[in-house]
């Protein structure tokens, strides 16, 4: 059965070069660069608007015109997308803010916004005749490619930095991929990952080799207006790695507004890194298109320990015609916030979450975002999928009632 799907062609998101969305494809054979799927946004008017998206249910899958699997016997899902956008008005009030939204991708079902992405791109795999699956992963998609392989049938592989949280290596092997640790960064094992598929004829999907892992995720800005009654926020504050979303939300922007769902406005852009790893900001602040590799990237916050980011100028381009801007949080910030924001009531974050909600304060202080701007913020991933407790554990006490007694007189310290 036909999904209605009105993907048209493939485009090169700098060649501007079409190509055939009917066969696998990588990245564009004119520049290495990425590729963009492009719809028939005219005939979609027809069947997409606001009242049409309102009755319909099924998460991301709702978007099908808007999605390039064309046929129903493709479609996976776990119950991907979908997920609220929350208040945090005690979180806001800490930080200055009348009204800070969080969007709760921690929801989704591999626990974190990775689900998106690889619901779409194995599904449109698998519909293109891929017999294998393979990418490079700092943790989450790891997990999520392997949890979408299972549900295709289709045999992955998972290549990992050494020191990927545990949990995710965990997830991968319960979810019956392959997995491979290799000791580097997450650009090592790309580079490893396209090594094997040449070798075993995989397909890799990687982030932006392939042009649908974005197509899931531009699903976060089609829901995002949604959640904002059609009206979007002032700002954005999205932590970058890869920086899928950002590009993903961007183009959704581009298309709904074409859809006559939206207006011209935009939100103003904000990629978040760490100061360990940093060349979306480095290349943001000297005013390059391109960013530089990043030599000895360091951060606990796994999704943001990427040196190189294939879509860099796209994420940049974003950023820049948004009106927004880059930034670099310290480390000890990034743990210390996953804590603040927790006591705040927002629940165990990722720490790449913390590192955007870090970034608020200095964003105030430039004038990036006033105090009575609506701000929306990812929440990319649950908190204890990160690698480590970022706070010092308790001893356990003693079984004695001596001990208890203690307890009784202790004062309570919150974070």
């Amino acid at each position: 059965m036909p999904t209605g799907s009105l993907l048209a062609h493939l485009e090169g998101s700098m060649s501007g070069a079409k190509y055939d969305s009917g066969v696998l494809q990588t990245t564009d054979p004119l520049d290495g660069k990425t590729l963009l799927a492009r719809y028939d946004l005219v005939s979609a008017r027809r069947t997409v608007d606001r009242a049409s998206i309102a009755k319909r249910r099924g998460g991301l899958w709702r978007w099908l015109e808007l999605l390039p699997v064309r046929d129903q016997r493709f479609v996976l899902t776990l119950g991907e997308g979908g997920t609220p956008l929350l208040e945090a008005p005690r979180l806001a009030a800490s930080l200055g803010l009348t009204r800070l939204h969080v969007k709760a991708e921690s929801l989704n079902p591999t626990g974190s916004f990775k689900a998106r992405g690889m619901a779409v791109a194995v599904s449109r795999a698998a519909e293109l005749g891929a017999r294998r699956l393979v990418a490079p992963s700092a943790g989450n998609a790891g997990g999520a490619l392997a949890a979408y392989a299972a549900a295709a049938g289709l045999p992955a592989t998972v290549v990992m930095p050494a020191d990927a949280p545990a949990i995710n290596q965990c997830e991968v092997l319960v979810c019956g991929a392959q997995l491979i640790l290799l000791e580097g960064l997450i650009s090592d094992c790309g580079r490893l990952a396209r090594f094997l598929a040449g070798h075993w004829g995989a397909f890799d999907l990687a982030t932006l080799r392939e042009p649908y892992r974005v197509e899931g995720k531009k699903t976060l800005g089609y829901e995002l207006a949604e959640d904002f009654g059609w009206e979007l926020p002032d700002a954005v504050v999205y932590p970058t790695g890869g920086g899928t979303g950002l590009i993903g939300m961007w183009k959704a922007f581009d298309e709904l507004e074409a859809l006559g769902m939206i207006g011209s406005g935009r939100p103003r852009m904000v990629a978040v890194q760490a100061e360990g790893c940093a060349p979306i900001v480095r290349a943001f602040e000297r005013g390059d298109a391109f960013a530089e590799p990043w030599i000895d990237a360091r951060t606990a916050a796994a999704g943001l320990r990427v040196p190189s980011a294939l879509g860099d100028h796209l994420i940049l381009d974003a950023v820049r015609r948004s009106g927004g801007v880059a930034l670099a949080i310290p480390e000890p910030e990034i743990s210390g916030m996953q804590s603040r924001a927790a006591f705040l009531g927002t629940g165990y974050l990722s720490l790449e979450t913390a590192a955007a909600l870090a970034a608020i304060p200095v964003l105030l202080e430039r004038g990036v975002i006033g105090r009575t701007d609506r701000v929306a913020v990812f929440d990319t991933a649950a908190g204890f999928k990160s690698r480590e407790p970022a706070i010092e554990l308790p001893r356990p006490v003693p079984n004695s009632e001596e001990a208890w007694e203690e307890l009784v007189t202790a004062s309570f310290d919150p974070i």
